[in-house]
This record gives C-alpha cells, sequence and structure tokens, in this order.
C-alpha cells in the first residue's frame, strides 16, 4: 500500500508549492469548452487530500472524489469538514471502480495517477470502469507522464527538506527505470527530526508507468474514448516535446449525450 501514515499526514506538505485553484480553473475552462450538455456531476479518480475537489466544488461542479489509499480518504473527508465542503469521498481502486448506478459528466485523473495502474490487464480494468460511470458523451480528463521527459531527464537521487512545528522534516527520492515496461521506481525515504531528538521513519516504493501521446490515443480510442485536445500539462501550448514532463489529453466517452 501507498500514501499511508507520514506520506499521508504529511501530503499536503510535499505538495504545497501545487497551485490546485489555477488547476482547477484550467480543467473548468476544459470542461466548459468541451462539455457536451454543460457539466455538472464530477468524479475525481485518485482524489488525494480532496484539494482539486475543493478548488472544482467551489466553481460550482458536484464532486464525488475515489482513492485507493485509506488514509488520503480519511484526510479528505477531514478537510472536507472543516472547509464545509459536501463532497463525497470514498475508498476506490479505479481498477475496479464500482459506484453502484452512478453516472458523471465528467471524470478527471490528475497528477499523474494514471501511472499506478502499470500493467496492460490493469488499464484495461480502469478504462473499462471509467467509460462505465460516464455519460455518454461524457469527458474524461487524464495527465500522465510523459514517456521521452522521463527516460532523458528524470533525477535519479533527489533530497527535499522543509521546517515543521515539531523539527524538520526530510524526504529522499531514489528513481530507477525500467525501460522495457516503461516503468519508474522511485523509493521515497521520509525522516521526521523532532526538537527533542526523536524521530520518525517510514518508507515507500512508489511504482509509476509513464506513456507516449501516441500509446495513450491507442488506449483511449480502445476503450471508446475520442482523444479532442492534448496540452502540455496545466498551460495552452498544444506543443509536447521530449522536454514535457506532464500531458494532459480530454476525451470524449463515445454515444450520444
Amino acid at each position: 500500500m501507498i500514501y499511508r501514515g507520514l506520506f499521508a499526514e504529511w501530503y499536503d506538505l510535499f505538495h504545497a508549492q501545487k497551485d490546485y485553484e489555477r488547476e482547477a480553473a484550467f480543467v473548468q475552462q476544459l470542461l466548459q469548452e468541451h462539455g457536451r450538455p454543460p457539466v455538472r456531476r464530477v468524479l475525481e479518480i485518485a482524489c488525494g487530500s480532496g484539494k482539486h475537489a475543493f478548488a472544482l466544488e467551489k466553481k460550482g461542479y458536484e464532486i464525488t472524489g475515489v482513492d485507493q489509499s485509506e488514509d488520503m480518504v480519511a484526510r479528505a473527508r477531514q478537510q472536507a469538514g472543516v472547509f464545509g465542503s459536501r463532497a463525497t469521498f470514498l475508498r476506490q481502486d479505479m481498477r475496479s471502480l464500482d459506484l453502484a448506478h452512478a453516472r458523471f459528466d465528467a471524470a478527471t485523473c490528475l497528477f499523474d495517477s494514471i501511472g499506478y495502474v502499470v500493467t496492460n490487464e490493469a488499464l484495461e480494468q480502469t478504462l473499462d470502469r471509467v467509460g462505465q460511470h460516464l455519460c455518454p458523451g461524457g469527458l474524461f480528463l487524464v495527465e500522465f507522464w510523459h514517456g521521452p521527459a522521463m527516460m532523458l531527464h528524470h533525477d535519479p537521487v533527489r533530497v527535499r527538506r522543509w521546517n515543521i512545528p515539531e523539527g524538520e522534516l526530510l524526504r529522499i527520492s531514489e528513481t530507477s527505470l525500467d525501460h522495457a515496461r516503461q516503468l519508474s521506481r522511485v523509493k521515497y525515504s521520509v525522516i521526521q527530526l523532532k526538537h527533542d531528538n526523536r524521530y520518525a521513519t517510514c518508507s515507500e516504493e512508489h511504482v509509476n508507468r509513464y506513456f507516449s501521446v501516441p500509446e495513450m490515443a491507442g488506449w483511449l480510442t480502445r476503450y471508446d474514448f475520442d482523444p479532442v485536445k492534448w496540452l502540455a500539462g496545466f498551460q495552452w501550448d498544444e506543443t509536447i516535446t521530449s522536454q514535457t514532463w506532464h500531458v494532459l489529453v480530454v476525451a470524449r466517452k463515445r454515444g450520444r449525450a
């Protein structure tokens, strides 16, 4: 399991520089531009601590967030109470997504979370289940790691430090690539150093798949999604190069709305 313990506790600090509000505004513009009919109900897959969900909810959407990590779902629910959010957060694995008869106008899978689906079989299961939960003509927004950039520019070792009220937090990331299977293996070691010289540690290994644009297009079309827009991350640049780390695709579920 991933995103548990210290990883869940300090998740928002690890990603404090991420501009969720700007990204939510970007998503809103895409939904307004391509939604037919207008999007109201949104399913957020791999919702994490709910930051995107809360930002989208403020823009008028009805949000259901799912995540495979029990600890992350608990944090999202806790923060929903603090913010007075009506968003629903459920523990669900995207590969076996089952929300009974619920259907959505759009679904998102952001922050490269589709990469946690590492095998072809699991990706088939995920795309099938997402499709089952979208209305005909519904949108699917997917952000993924771009293979060329990953292969050429990844950092084998990264170290980050944060000052926290209790002392200091240290995260070490050690990355290796499996080119044959297009997988990135990142071993994270987190050390929480306290002012009284006590400390806590934990480690996790995250395995993420990276994709090329033609490969992702092939998967989407195979499962009845028509890609309608490809972007170099959260910017209005459709030029995707080997320097592009993140690709955002907007796809439409086939069928009449």
